[in-house]
């Protein structure tokens, strides 16, 4: 893995590391007054996986009481209301009506039209609300819109899209769930003496490369490392084996075992962790504490999703895939004295990273992060991901059943020095690691918008 992929390091691991421990696993229920907070992996919610105790980083602000949240702009994300609404809408419709087992792999807002909407001014009545779904039911894909104004499916579409849903987090338990159960795997790693009680396994995606027995299947492949003596599991690989496991028939279809010669690394001097670190810098007092203040509050404005900073403005939303949208940005021109477009929508594009080693360990390792695994956004820490006077706004997403749930502090606004670099590595409950930021401030500011995924 290259240092220089910074994002594999912030996308994949964190991603993929959120489904090896089963014990983390809590399904979400149907709402009352408010959605579940963090989806699958509540424990995160409560984690004192950072720098500062909870005490110490509470948010300055409260957070909207999204289950009466309204859009207030064509752009909003949908809400609570609205995804309740849109599985109040494909309950009755006869692809789910008829069907005991289905999967939502993607609900999010259908944009209107660019020209209705670079139309649209506050006050004016709201542009017809629309939702995109993905759906998976009995191995087949299918794409809809749901019209949230008429209460009707408006678009089904099956067999002429091409490729797969992303993958939920219930495949990625059932990816590893299946190889742990066979013999022959399990004793691929006791054979190279591998204690099982330290295997730590990943889901990773197979690729497509037209090969006959792979057709028509929703395909993973599972590695494990050892994280014997080590939290950087991913210093220890047991190279050579490999599961292929169909993840919608739930059965490994193949194993390669091979470079038996090749030995698993011993893991020492891998220990990164924040403990670790500052450990070492109260022995060494190498740097003190260090703290960023702006006296009279922060410049920007938020209101709802738009986002009022010096003379600029932009509407801000969290996204299941993109992660962070920054939509209809605009600069003041002072000519003209009218806000000027500057750019409709922009985002983050899809990273793909090509390992290039033809061997059979490596060779599919091929990453689209967001189109394959989807967004694993963990909650920003203030003081740690975000300076003091940061603003927080959380994600509403559906689950795999179409239940919204809440993803707090999944963005947070600040003011920074521009050219400031700030960064987190995060290996969700497995290892508990803490990485620290990496700053280098210049003479001039900038509004920064931070998404963790």
């Amino acid at each position: 893995m290259e240092a220089k992929n910074w994002w594999r390091f912030l996308l994949l691991p964190t991603g993929m590391g959120l489904v090896l421990l089963l014990t983390f696993l809590h399904l979400p229920s149907l709402p009352n007054k408010e959605a579940p907070h963090c989806n699958l992996y509540s424990t995160w919610c409560t984690s004192k996986n950072r720098f500062y105790s909870s005490s110490q980083s509470k948010p300055t602000y409260d957070h909207l009481y999204h289950e009466s949240q309204t859009p207030q702009h064509p752009l909003d994300p949908l809400t609570i209301q609205e995804f309740n609404k849109i599985r109040t809408i494909l309950s009755s419709f006869p692809l789910f009506k008829f069907s005991s087992s289905y999967t939502l792999n993607s609900i999010v807002l259908e944009e209107p039209d660019k020209k209705l909407v670079l139309k649209w001014k506050k006050g004016d009545p709201p542009l017809p609300r629309k939702a995109s779904v993905v759906a998976v039911v009995k191995r087949v894909s299918h794409v809809l819109t749901v019209d949230l104004e008429t209460g009707h499916v408006t678009s089904h579409e099956t067999g002429s899209v091409s490729g797969y849903p992303i993958v939920t987090l219930e495949d990625l338990f059932v990816v590893l769930e299946a190889p742990l159960r066979c013999p022959q795997f399990n004793n691929s790693f006791t054979k190279r003496g591998v204690n099982l009680a330290d295997l730590v396994c990943l889901p990773f995606s197979s690729g497509w490369y037209e090969k006959a027995e792979e057709e028509n299947r929703r395909l993973m492949k599972v590695q494990c490392y050892s994280k014997e003596g080590t939290v950087n599991f991913y210093m220890k690989p047991v190279e050579g084996v490999t599961a292929l496991v169909d993840m919608d028939r739930k059965e490994v279809l193949a194993i390669s075992d091979n470079g038996q010669n090749i030995p698993v690394a011993n893991g020492s001097n891998t220990d990164y962790r924040y403990s670790i670190q500052k450990q070492l810098n109260e022995e060494l007092r190498l740097v003190n504490p260090i703290s960023l203040e702006q006296p009279k509050g922060p410049s920007f404005i938020v209101e709802g999703h738009l986002v009022k900073w010096a003379n600029w403005e932009f509407h801000l939303r969290p996204d299941p895939r993109a992660g962070t949208i920054l939509s209809q940005v605009k600069v003041w021109d002072p000519d003209r004295s009218v806000l000027r477009n500057v750019m409709y929508k922009g985002f983050a594009s899809e990273l793909f990273v090509p390992y290039m080693d033809p061997t059979e360990g490596w060779y599919f390792k091929t990453y689209m992060d967001a189109g394959e695994y989807g967004l694993q956004a963990m909650p920003l820490s203030p003081l740690n991901d975000c300076p003091r006077n940061a603003y927080y706004m959380d994600g509403v997403f559906a689950s795999s059943d179409g239940t919204p749930y809440l993803q707090p502090n999944m963005i947070c606004i600040f003011e920074s020095y521009a050219a400031d670099i700030a960064w987190r590595h995060a290996e969700s409950p497995i290892t508990g690691l803490k990485v620290s930021f990496s700053l280098m401030p210049t003479s001039y500011t900038r509004v920064c918008v931070l998404g963790l995924t």
